[in-house]
């Protein structure tokens, strides 16, 4: 227990939080877009198991270091260029995220009408639980590409595996407290949601390119993000102004 008196590891621990829950802004964003697509009453339970899987794979991967480091080696080469094991699953992460933040788009700009439910209607019990679990999985298949980036970002800058799997159960623990409020901002904010879904589909883009070793900064994604999301909250705040005004 002395090492709990050590204070480089709550430096190293705070550090590796924080980072942890910036890398995690993305799955939140998934998340909460995926999440919405349910009935009210299912969005808490799907937030706590998409989360719960997030970290269970994050530990998961912890515990398996030798193997994860071990994704790195390039398994074949096409056309001078190394593939590894951790490229095709950013390739694949990146081709679906890219999928499906633009299906997302689509169907949020051309197709709301066509593909808003019928509230009048009731859909069966199989229906509602096989919507569920496909939501599920489609956040499972995620969550594996981010915990890979995100571990390894992790093995790089701290050595105890303690720390790490402390740092990893803090920052879900957060994640899992702002999820709601977040999902529920996106969901009432039609412009807010596609712009999340742009956002996602610049990750798709940076994973796809992380897989051909064309490294991307996420820095410069955020601050960009961080930017159009200060400008659409002055246009609500503008539009909130005109509304109590007329």
């Amino acid at each position: 227990m002395e090492f709990l008196l050590d204070p480089n590891v709550w430096i190293a621990f705070a550090m590796l939080t924080a980072l942890e829950i910036v890398l995690g802004i993305d799955n939140i964003i998934f998340i909460s877009i995926l999440v919405g697509r349910l009935p009210p009453e299912q969005r808490d339970r799907a937030r706590r198991l998409g989360l719960g899987f997030a970290m269970f794979t994050r530990l998961l991967l912890l515990l398996s270091l030798s193997w994860v480091m071990g994704l790195t080696a390039d398994l074949f080469t096409v056309l001078g260029q190394g593939i590894s094991g951790r490229d095709l699953v950013l390739l694949l992460g990146g081709l679906f995220l890219l999928y499906k933040a633009s299906h997302e788009i689509f169907v949020e700009v051309e197709a709301r009408e066509q593909d808003t439910p019928d509230h009048t209607a009731t859909p069966s019990a199989a229906a509602r639980k096989g919507a569920f679990w496909a939501v599920i999985g489609q956040i499972a298949v995620i969550d594996i590409v981010f915990s890979l980036d995100s571990v390894i970002t992790a093995v790089g800058m701290v050595n105890q595996i303690g720390v790490m799997i402390a740092a990893v159960v803090a920052s879900v623990g957060m994640m899992l407290v702002a999820a709601k409020p977040i999902g529920d901002f996106v969901d009432a904010h039609p412009s807010i949601k596609v712009l999340a879904l742009s956002f996602l589909v610049m990750v798709g883009m940076a994973l796809t390119a992380e897989a051909f070793d064309a490294h991307v900064p996420k820095g410069y994604i955020y601050a960009a993000m961080a930017f159009s999301l200060g400008v659409e909250m002055l246009n609500i705040r503008a539009r909130r102004q005109r509304a109590t005004q007329a």
